[in-house]
């Protein structure tokens, strides 16, 4: 019986050429990427592609784009791929492309300022978004750029002491004491009815990272369950204590070391988490004109 034998060949192994990937530069040490090598049409269309760019946004908390000449059709399909779309009950969508937000600030727009300000989208609602793919249109030659806060890092930096304390607190949060606070009585009051003020927990569980995120910003208006022997010892301790302790803690989002500041140019593009962000659109342009539009994401309900 004759051995065995082993027949090598010349042909080099088969090998996969792997598919390639989004090159990420962060832009701090805590939030923010620019994401390269990518184009957010062919994500709309592409599975695998968006997967990629999920695990990025996970790990950046907001991802950032230059030169994306995408249609209003591909920005919400690419929004949609990361969930649901949701309308905006006061500033509505574009009819054309339900779940896409005009937000056009021109010569024609008086100033406002429910933008300006440290917040993250729609925790007056049970659920509050999951995030965001927002596209400029139009930008001043300077100014008018966006600032967003890693909130995960900013509970993480809080005193010990603190983390103890509001541990188990909740919180309302509210569209009538926001975006309700300029309308007439009538028109307020309708609009807590259509949207009763929501109540959630201070510091939330990121569903997907497990991070824990200080979750409170200019929608809160007060704890509801602080007023307990443990934290009032006399009447000043409840008010205006919790005020004191909730203006704290708002106030975390405005460190420098939490924050990516982003500069706008035509077709540039952000996608945030809103679970573990907030955000601040500075208005330091008018009378120049800045026109975006954002697709919204719906969320769960924070825990």
């Amino acid at each position: 019986m004759s051995a065995a034998t082993h027949v090598t060949s010349d042909r080099p192994p088969t090998t996969t050429t792997p598919r390639p990937t989004i090159k990420a530069q962060p832009l701090t040490c805590s939030i923010g990427a620019e994401l390269f090598d990518v184009n957010l049409g062919d994500v709309s269309r592409d599975e695998a592609l968006c997967a990629e760019l999920k695990s990025l946004l996970l790990k950046y908390k907001v991802v950032f784009f230059r030169d994306q000449d995408i249609t209003r059709g591909e920005h919400v399909a690419l929004a949609a791929r990361l969930g649901p779309l949701e309308d905006h009950p006061v500033l509505g969508s574009d009819p054309e492309h339900p779940g896409l937000v005009r937000i056009y600030k021109d010569l024609d727009s008086k100033p406002e300022h429910y933008e300006n300000s440290l917040h993250c989208d729609g925790t007056w609602r049970e659920c509050p978004p999951m995030g965001a793919v927002l596209r400029c249109v139009e930008t001043p030659e300077v100014g008018g750029d966006t600032i967003w806060v890693d909130m995960a890092e900013a509970f993480r930096r809080l005193p010990e002491h603190i983390k103890t304390q509001i541990a188990a607190l909740r919180a309302r949060h509210s569209i009538e004491a926001s975006f309700g606070a300029v309308m007439p009585l009538e028109q307020r009051h309708a609009l807590k009815a259509r949207y009763p003020d929501a109540e959630h927990p201070v510091v939330r569980t990121h569903p997907e990272t497990g991070e824990q995120i200080l979750f409170v910003n200019s929608f809160t208006t007060h704890f509801v369950n602080y007023h307990t022997p443990r934290n009032v010892r006399f009447g000043q301790d409840h008010a205006p204590g919790a005020a004191h302790l909730l203006n704290y803690l708002i106030s975390q989002a405005g460190v420098p070391e939490f924050q990516v500041r982003w500069r706008w140019t035509r077709n540039s593009v952000a996608i945030w988490d809103n679970r573990s962000t907030q955000h601040y659109a500075v208005q330091d342009y008018w009378p120049a004109v800045r026109k975006m539009e954002r697709a919204g994401i719906i969320g769960d309900r924070p825990v």
